[in-house]
């Protein structure tokens, strides 16, 4: 279940027009997963469930325990939820065939480049592609930063509750101590994102 009870000025709603932000009331994890669950079931052929652009962010007294990630990257190297501790993690959840994450793509590596000097680190989470499949997309978009091979579901798992099985793509920002600190369920925003991501960055690692 999804926090249903943040602060007006920290839950907010991408509108479909841009990156016009709304005060949302009551986004809810069940009412979220309907949605996907009717998108899903709508026989439109798109191969993955779209998110609605919703953004929530999660207010540090509200936030969960770090996550407990393990998984391995398409280079062969392993990654821990000690990995994510002391710096601000953003994780995209995508496939190659995500038309969405295609779209997306040009603007997550321009964060990763603008936010990279101040210790934010950045992984794709691949949840069906093969090692040359996930390569030629790095390729085609210029993407430096890693991405787990998640075929088997180990680092989808971890955040179970906040990516909605098959809900691509999806973005994570966790804070410093390795907890989520907010969500974009579909397509990013470039400006909505940076925002999140400096939000987490001006953060006490004490908090």
């Amino acid at each position: 279940m999804f926090e249903t009870d943040l602060p007006l000025s920290r839950r907010r709603l991408l509108t479909a027009g841009g990156a016009a932000l709304a005060a949302v009331f009551g986004l809810s994890g069940c009412a979220q997963e309907d949605d996907l669950a009717k998108q899903a079931k709508a026989g439109d052929n798109k191969n993955y469930v779209a998110g609605d652009g919703s953004v929530t962010e999660f207010a540090v007294g509200d936030r969960k325990k770090p996550v407990d990630i393990k998984g391995t990257l398409f280079d062969g190297t392993p990654v821990t939820a000690s990995d994510f501790q002391g710096k601000v993690t953003v994780l995209n959840f995508w496939f190659a065939a995500c038309a969405p994450c295609r779209v997306e793509a040009p603007s997550l590596e321009a964060l990763h480049q603008e936010f990279k000097g101040q210790g934010v680190q950045f992984y794709g989470v691949n949840l069906r592609d093969e090692k040359a499949t996930a390569d030629a997309f790095d390729k085609t978009f210029n993407l430096t930063y890693p991405s787990f091979n998640d075929k088997d579901g180990a680092v989808l798992l971890a955040v179970s509750g906040l990516v909605p099985p098959g809900a691509v793509p999806t973005t994570l920002v966790l804070d410093k101590q390795g907890r989520v600190a907010s969500r974009v369920l579909g397509e990013i925003q470039k400006g909505t994102l940076k925002s999140l991501i400096a939000s987490a960055v001006a953060e006490q690692p004490s908090s």
